[in-house]
């Protein structure tokens, strides 16, 4: 198991200096609204690979009227140390992150911390476009495969040029060529990376129990995909993407950017009990579905036994619970091996946890 035993924030969001000793057991906060609660999960996420469950520009997380500088410090139950910051002493301000006071990369963040989570900004994923499921996925092979960002920016930047390039009078055929060849190598990681996620995703929601958080049925879907699913190999799907690059440049010409790739492509979920897509279900079903894939995917990290076993970030979620989906969302959290954090207004809301819980009350952005 994984879990933090200190968490220590300075001047990040609306606090000034926070400093919590936790016990391990799952951590409930809970307090009015503005009092800080989010901004402690968010504190939390940024221990992890990515720009955090707002994706705030580094600056914005700073306090306001504070010095521009911010930290986060956490102690793991292994004792070990990990930090990550704001540096504006240097010419341009950058994170920097330390393990056991010692410079160290997101990387290796990542090999000590997992974080899933779930915000209320993502209850219209199933109701949004593609792109908007496409982050909310690309996030949960993020806590498989740390280096799944990495390679999503070098497609993407690619892309970018070759953008750019596609919009000259006159294209040079070889530089189109480089290009798409960056394109298709990123491209075909990216989706093997999604497909192997997804793998194991449905493989934990179909061995989850019954019960208030619907099982579903999911599938990529775009123009190279199926042939991933079907088993194509990396150098076979990186070919195929290379090959409909290519054949697409008149069209992405025409179109003003490229419509063919992984970019593209969308999560395709469905309410299994009904059998309707997720779009076509009603909110509170969407709201489950969402809970039980969050919890699925705590479980397939815990199950690949290849890294710590994540922290899982709920914001709000209990609230819109009754009390029966709260008592069963409380005992599979305390049932996995992660740690879990969770908030709520106020601390009835986390009965139903007993004494498996760590109670803190957030308060004009201090904590006890």
């Amino acid at each position: 198991m994984t879990s933090l035993s200190r968490l220590r924030l300075t001047d990040f969001r609306n606090h000034a200096a926070l400093d919590l000793d936790l016990t391990g057991a799952p951590v409930c906060l809970f307090g009015s609204n503005g009092a800080g609660k989010t901004n402690i999960l968010e504190a939390l996420s940024l221990l992890g690979p990515g720009r955090g469950l707002r994706t705030a520009p580094l600056g914005d997380l700073a306090r306001r009227d504070g010095p521009g500088a911010w930290t986060i410090s956490a102690i793991l139950d292994t004792a070990q140390k990990i930090g990550v910051g704001l540096d504006v002493d240097t010419r341009t301000p950058k994170r920097v992150i330390r393990i056991d006071g010692a410079p160290a990369t997101a990387s290796d963040l990542a090999e000590r911390v997992r974080i899933v989570w779930l915000t209320p900004a993502m209850d219209g994923v199933f109701r949004g476009g593609a792109s908007d499921r496409r982050r909310f996925f690309d996030r949960q092979v993020l806590a498989h495969m740390p280096d799944h960002g990495r390679i999503s920016a070098q497609y993407e930047r690619a892309m970018r040029e070759r953008n750019a390039l596609l919009e000259r009078p006159h294209v040079d055929p070889a530089w189109a060529d480089a290009l798409e060849a960056r394109m298709a190598a990123a491209g075909a990681q990216i989706m093997l990376n999604r497909q192997r996620v997804l793998d194991r995703l449905q493989v934990s929601v179909n061995d989850r129990p019954e019960g208030f958080f619907p099982k579903a049925d999911l599938v990529l879907e775009g123009d190279v995909e199926g042939r991933v699913e079907a088993g194509w190999d990396s150098g076979a799907v990186e070919d195929e993407l290379r090959v409909a690059l290519m054949a697409g440049r008149g069209r992405d010409r025409a179109a003003g950017r490229t419509l063919s790739g992984p970019h593209r492509a969308d999560l395709g979920v469905v309410h299994r009990p009904s059998g309707a897509p997720a779009a076509q279900a009603s909110t509170g079903q969407q709201k489950a579905l969402l809970i039980g894939l969050i919890l699925a995917n705590a479980r397939a990290l815990v199950a690949t036994r290849a890294g710590p076993s994540p922290l899982i970030l709920l914001d709000e979620a209990a609230a819109h619970l009754d009390v029966h989906r709260r008592a069963a969302l409380f005992d599979e959290l305390s049932s996995l091996g992660g740690q879990a954090w969770l908030t709520g207004t106020e601390a009835l809301l986390f009965e139903a946890f007993a004494d498996r819980a760590q109670l803190i009350e957030v308060n004009d952005s201090t904590a006890a």
